[in-house]
């Protein structure tokens, strides 16, 4: 098991701020706040190269367990959560896990998932003197950064981040960078990863009873070396860097807070991009691979995501949405697209649990109907189409891709690359979803970590969808594929 020197300095930083602080360790002692969580993860999924090559296929099941401590004392706080993962297969028992680990496509060792791993999750101190309101808190460390609609942040990230958060106003501002996944088996970050600062803030009021409106903002500032020319590069390289802002408008009913009551709930967001981006395209001759020339441009793009649901009685609601992204719009990075959008206490992907798309060159409409029993028994059914918004450009990254692999002499695969959309072609395909959970009992973590974690509650969820490509992806495809999870947690 290997350790790099980021992962090694987390450790150190995580044991002391629980156990060398007296302060804290002595809060810690008294409150008893630490425990495990245990998650149970079985994944089946086939085929997300759509059967265009062998492999592709995911049938296993995982064991994942995350101790945590969290200590507090006056105005701070601290907090540690690890994680060991063993499983029969590559699997995702982390819905935050980050697209780019490659699920062991890479040339590179430094990229391959392991199905046995250690890591740290969060480790960050905390203080809340800055105000007197007892919704505002000043974060340092490794956290979970997260907004609503999982559309801006939703990721595991080394930030500086000051949350305000009251009955009429709420409000982020923070910095974050990737310097390491934290993992035994990855020691390396995603190319696009390295060297990338965000800077980010938003704001939002209550401007009548249960009505929000605010405005957001993010920028990345990637100065990453890239190479140029016969300089040969391999799958670790950056392929491209520059500045990007996002600015944004949103309004909604308090539409992701499953606990509201609201007949007709409603959300709608609009977002512009831009920026200046150098980019390589490195061609493969002989198997060797080298940067070509380097290119600058200009990038501009726009987005908008909106949707409303009707509460037909106090268990059942039903309701639609749609987003547009423009042909070069992107997402900054540390989304999930995961939210509460369909009215329920499960967070379900917004495009899907097989497609998984995103914010690139894609529209997409949605149906969809949810049920809800108590704190027992929640359910939601989806329904998604998406379409190209340019059908002469090509998507965002997503979990489903066809492939096309070149051999050597000898047979063997020499690497593999997506294979382009028809031309013209804009039907991406469709698909549906269907998302069960159970839960058992109220959890015990402190009500500060709500925003760390998902779930107050032991569970049993069944998380699915099946896809039917569009003659977007051609003929020579699979006519399906599929992406399931039953997911078992308990928190002691």
């Amino acid at each position: 098991m290997k350790l790099n020197h980021w992962m090694t300095a987390g450790l150190g930083l995580s044991f002391s701020l629980l156990s060398a602080t007296p302060a804290l360790a002595a809060a810690l002692t008294e409150t008893k706040n630490f425990g495990l969580e245990v998650k149970v993860t079985g994944q089946s999924e086939d085929d997300r190269d759509l059967g265009t090559r062998s492999g592709g296929s995911v049938n296993g099941v995982g064991l994942d367990l995350r101790p945590w401590a969290y200590g507090e004392r006056g105005n701070w706080s601290a907090y540690a959560m690890g994680q060991a993962v063993t499983s029969t297969d590559i699997i995702e028992t982390d819905t935050l896990q980050q697209p780019n680990t490659d699920n062991g496509s890479s040339a590179s060792n430094d990229r391959k998932p392991d199905k046995n791993y250690l890591a740290l999750r969060e480790f960050w101190i905390g203080y809340k003197g800055l105000t007197p309101y007892p919704g505002e808190e000043l974060r340092l460390g490794r956290q979970r950064l997260r907004n609503d609609d999982g559309m801006w942040r939703d990721a595991n990230i080394e930030a500086l981040n000051w949350t305000f958060d009251t009955t009429l106003l709420r409000a982020n501002l923070g910095a974050a960078e990737r310097f390491s996944e934290y993992r035994t088996d990855l020691s390396e970050l995603s190319p696009k990863d390295k060297d990338r600062l965000h800077l980010f803030g938003d704001i939002s009021a209550q401007w009548r009873p249960g009505q929000w409106a605010g405005v957001r903002a993010h920028h990345t500032h990637d100065d990453g070396k890239l190479k140029s020319g016969l300089d040969q590069v391999d799958s670790l390289d950056k392929t491209q860097n520059g500045d990007l802002t996002w600015l944004g408008v949103e309004a909604n009913s308090d539409a992701y807070n499953y606990r509201n009551t609201n007949t007709i709930n409603y959300w709608a967001s609009l977002t512009g991009m831009s920026g200046d981006r150098d980019s390589i395209h490195p061609s493969t001759v002989n198997g060797v691979s080298t940067a070509g020339e380097k290119t600058s441009g200009n990038v501009n793009g726009w987005a908008t995501d909106m949707g409303i649901r009707l509460r037909l009685d106090p268990n059942w609601q039903v309701g639609a949405a749609y987003a547009r992204a423009s042909g070069d719009y992107e997402q900054n990075g540390l989304e999930s697209n995961r939210s509460n959008y369909t009215g329920t206490r499960s967070r379900i992907h917004r495009f899907g649990e097989a497609f998984r798309g995103s914010m690139n060159n894609v529209q997409t409409g949605t149906l969809f109907g949810s049920w809800m029993l108590r704190d027992d028994y929640d359910a939601s059914l989806v329904y998604h189409k998406f379409w190209r918004v340019d059908g002469n450009k090509a998507v965002g990254t997503t979990g489903i891709n066809a492939v096309e692999n070149s051999y050597n002499a000898d047979g063997a695969v020499e690497s593999s690359t997506s294979l382009p959309l028809m031309d013209g072609k804009k039907d991406l395909g469709q698909e549906m979803d269907l998302v069960v959970t159970k839960y058992f009992k109220q959890g015990l973590l402190p009500a500060a970590l709500s925003q760390s974690i998902d779930e107050p509650s032991a569970l049993v969820r069944f998380r699915g969808g099946v896809f039917k490509p569009g003659d977007a992806y051609g003929k020579e495809v699979d006519s399906y594929m599929h992406r399931a999870f039953i997911d078992v947690i308990w928190r002691f």
